[in-house]
C-alpha cells in the first residue's frame, strides 16, 4: 500500500513500521497467483527473487488423484526472500521503513491519531493502515472480542529427499479430511530443491483441533506420500477468514491483507493484500484530497471489488466444503466432475 501512495506522489509522507527485521521467517505457502501478477504490475512492483512457475496441480484424496493444468501459472517463492525484496523496492521509492518497531496501540484525538509503538514512541499521523498480519493490533481494536474462531495454518520447508526428483506440480491433498481435518494439506515446489509443505484447518464449530493434533495430522499426511518431517519442524499460526460483516475501518483507520481477513477456501493472503493495497491506497489519496478521512465508503468499495466478491464467494464455498457434514459430497464434485475441478483450479490460480 505504501507503493500505491508513492504512485500518488506521497512517498515522503509515509512511514512504514514493522515489528520484525528483514529477512524474517514468515509462515506462508508462498504461492503467487495470477492476481498477484496483475496487482504487482499495477503497483509497479517486480518479482525479482528466485521462483518456480507451477503450471500444473494435483488434487488428491487417499488413493484417488486428478491432475489439472492451471489457467495461469502460480509462481512459488520463499516469503523470506520475497518480503525482503518488497521492502527494498519500497525504500527505493523514497519511503521510510523502520524495522524492529511495531504498533501496540492508537488513539483518535479528534484532530488526528496518536500511535504508540513497541519502542515507546508516540507518533502523530492523519491515517493509520493496519497491514500488520493475522495478529494485527489494529484489527483487535476494530473488532474487539468477537468470539470468532480462527483458521489454523501450519507450514515448514524441507529439502527434497535424496535420490528423488522435485515435482514441479502443486499438490492439494484432501485425504486428511477423513481423519478430522477440515481443509487440505499442500506440497509446493520452491527454489533450492525444496518443498513448502503445510495444512489449513477451517474453524468448523464441531471440530476444533489444537496445534498438537494438527502437527500430528501434517506428519501423517506427509508420511502417506513418502515425505518424512521432523517431530517439531512445523510452525503454526491462527488467521482470520474474511467476513464482510466484520469492520475493516473506522475514521482515519483502514485494514488490509491478513488484518482484514484471508481467503477462507484456499488460505490465500498475498494476492488479497496486493489487491486491497490498491483500493486502500486510492481511498487514502481521495480522503487526503477531499479532507474526508471517515473512509465510510471503503467497506462497500471492498465488497464490490473483484477481490471482495471473490473473498465472499470463497467464504461460502469454504463453509460448504469444510464446515458442514456433507463435505464428502462437495469434495466428490471437485474430484470427479471435470468442470468443478477446473473451477477449483481457476479459484486457486486467480484466473476465474
Amino acid at each position: 500500500m505504501a507503493a500505491r501512495l508513492a504512485q500518488h506522489g506521497r512517498a515522503n509522507e509515509v512511514l512504514v513500521l514493522d515489528r520484525y527485521r528483514f529477512p524474517r521467517d514468515k509462515p506462508c505457502g508462498g504461492g503467487l497467483t495470477g492476481h498477484v501478477d496483475d496487482a504487482m504490475e499495477e503497483l509497479g512492483l517486480a518479482l525479482d527473487v528466485p521462483h518456480i512457475s507451477a503450471h500444473d496441480a494435483r488434487v488428491r484424496f487417499a488413493g484417488f488423484e486428478r491432475s489439472v493444468t492451471l489457467g495461469k501459472p502460480v509462481n512459488v517463492i520463499r516469503r523470506e526472500e520475497f518480503d525482503t525484496s518488497l521492502v527494498a523496492q519500497v525504500r527505493g521509492r523514497g519511503i521510510e521503513v523502520v524495522e524492529g518497531e511495531g504498533v501496540v496501540g492508537y488513539l483518535d484525538t479528534g484532530n488526528g491519531l496518536v500511535v504508540t509503538t513497541s519502542t515507546g514512541r508516540e507518533i502523530e499521523c492523519d491515517v493509520l493502515v493496519g497491514a500488520d498480519g493475522a495478529a494485527s493490533v489494529v484489527r483487535k481494536q476494530l473488532v474487539g472480542k468477537s468470539g470468532e474462531i480462527p483458521h489454523r495454518l501450519f507450514k515448514l520447508e524441507m529439502t527434497v529427499p535424496a535420490g528423488s526428483h522435485q515435482d514441479q506440480a502443486m499438490l492439494y491433498d484432501f485425504s486428511l479430511m477423513a481423519r478430522g481435518l477440515r481443509g487440505y494439506s499442500w506440497v509446493f515446489p520452491v527454489p533450492g530443491n525444496r518443498y513448502n509443505v503445510g495444512l489449513m484447518h477451517y474453524p468448523a464449530a464441531d471440530l476444533r483441533l489444537g496445534g498438537k493434533a494438527l502437527t500430528e495430522l501434517l506428519r501423517i499426511g506427509m508420511g502417506d506420500i513418502g515425505l518424512e518431517i521432523p517431530e517439531r519442524g512445523a510452525r503454526g499460526w491462527p488467521v482470520w477468514g474474511y467476513d464482510p460483516k466484520k469492520p475493516v475501518h473506522r475514521s482515519r483507520v483502514l485494514t488490509v491483507g491478513d488484518a482484514a481477513g484471508i481467503d477462507g477456501l484456499t488460505g490465500e493472503g498475498i494476492a488479497i493484500a496486493m489487491e486491497q493495497a490498491v483500493l486502500a491506497g486510492d481511498a487514502i489519496e481521495h480522503g487526503l484530497v477531499t479532507g474526508d478521512l471517515s473512509f465510510s465508503s471503503y467497506p462497500r468499495a471492498l465488497r464490490k471489488s473483484v477481490v471482495g466478491r471473490e473473498l465472499n464467494l470463497d467464504r461460502r464455498l469454504a463453509a460448504m466444503l469444510y464446515g458442514g457434514k456433507r463435505w464428502r459430497d462437495w469434495l466428490s464434485l471437485i474430484l470427479f466432475d471435470h468442470d468443478m475441478l477446473q473451477f477449483y483450479a481457476a479459484r486457486v490460480d486467480g484466473s476465474e
